[in-house]
């Protein structure tokens, strides 16, 4: 008994723990929901509660600013970017799990190379490119640095590894070509992978905020992250506050979606990108 005593005690000692973990985390984001629905005035009294909900800063960001065109240029990018990803690094990582060639660790070493270095280093190299080639203020120039990247192939190959070379054989003995091999026979034994990988690279994009601030230069060009800061600063006329609350109120909805529906594979994603190896 006093065991059984001890141990639902822990447990709610953990619950409560968790509860107020939810608490702290969940206020910052309940509070921009509802000042999103204040005026700028009941936004300077710091009540937690607005006195009457307030739509203006909703009309506001879509009537006087390019937010739809942000919102609609942050899908195009994360989109584009994310179905690259799975195709290209799982392709690649693929081709260097289950072909043997001269030169495929070095290949993989160089590949993983590229990791060490950091984004702040790359921005210029990648700047100069896109003025070479026209790319400056475009979806190109935006999309390009991310569409193939170091960890998915390294994700890809280490999962690609576990596919059973019987099956890949058995393919091909049945006169499968190596691309319908990796898309129909490879791919849904990695189904985990590719969810993780989609998933990371959807956050990752829609969230970024570095490389589309340099190589973007009119507004309508801009993506959300970038849209949001540059009007935060307050060249429009001073600081709306309460306009700002409700376009980051906008701008996390993907992200809950997909947190929503994949949740699970976010979990597993995350696990996955610590263990398997």
């Amino acid at each position: 008994m006093t065991k059984k005593k001890h141990r639902s005690w822990g447990a709610g000692i953990i619950h409560v723990l968790l509860l107020i973990g939810v608490v702290i985390v969940a206020f910052p984001f309940v509070w921009m929901i509802l000042s999103s629905f204040k005026s700028l005035s009941d936004f300077y009294n710091f009540s937690f509660l607005p006195k009457t909900f307030d739509f203006s800063a909703y009309s506001y960001i879509f009537q006087e600013t390019h937010y739809l065109r942000w919102y609609l240029n942050s899908i195009i990018v994360a989109v584009i970017v994310t179905v690259s990803c799975i195709i290209f690094n799982s392709l690649i990582g693929y081709v260097l799990a289950k072909h043997k060639f001269p030169g495929a660790s070095v290949i993989f070493i160089l590949i993983l190379c590229t990791l060490m270095i950091p984004t702040e280093m790359l921005v210029i190299p990648w700047y100069m490119m896109s003025v070479d080639f026209s790319w400056v203020d475009s979806y190109w120039g935006i999309m390009f640095p991310g569409m193939i990247e170091a960890f998915g192939v390294f994700l890809m190959r280490q999962f690609m590894l576990g596919v059973p070379n019987d099956i890949l054989d058995a393919a091909r003995i049945d006169g499968m070509s190596e691309f319908k091999i990796w898309w129909r026979v490879a791919m849904p034994q990695v189904k985990s992978a590719v969810s993780a990988l989609g998933i990371i690279t959807f956050l990752g994009n829609w969230n970024a905020y570095l490389w589309p601030v340099i190589i973007t230069a009119t507004d309508p060009m801009r993506t959300l992250p970038v849209g949001i800061s540059l009007y935060s600063t307050g060249d429009a006329g001073g600081i709306q506050w309460n306009t700002i609350m409700a376009m980051s109120t906008l701008a996390v909805v993907p992200m809950i979606i997909v947190f929503l529906i994949l949740q699970k594979r976010i979990v597993e994603g995350i696990a996955l990108t610590g263990v398997k190896g």
